[in-house]
């Protein structure tokens, strides 16, 4: 099963986004694991957990850089959650995206 990791400066706002990417996940029969956390754990959260995908809230994109050359070379893809998605918690279009994401990973 692959694992989407969110996260944002509390967790609380992701916690919403990917509960409901999970519910949409679930409804379409998609097996992945979704899970949200605060962004100043993420590096234990990766040993916990090696996402498949890291998804950082809009509020965190001035993080990504760092994020992103830290776990990109190690096969992960980072990208931070399109503002207008996550404001409307569109889940749809933020769990294609990571399905998308999850693709070219393993291409």
């Amino acid at each position: 099963m692959n694992r989407i990791c969110l996260f944002c400066s509390t967790g609380m706002s992701a916690s919403f986004v990917a509960s409901k990417m999970q519910e949409v996940a679930s409804k379409h029969n998609v097996p992945l694991e979704i899970k949200a956390f605060t962004d100043c754990n993420i590096d234990m959260i990766y040993d916990q957990y090696h996402p498949d995908v890291i998804l950082l809230a809009p509020q965190v994109n001035f993080k990504f850089s760092i994020i992103y050359s830290k776990y990109n070379p190690l096969g992960v893809p980072v990208e931070v959650i399109n503002f207008e998605d996550y404001q409307r918690i569109d889940a749809e279009r933020i769990l294609k995206r990571a399905i998308q994401l999850l693709r070219t990973k393993n291409r």
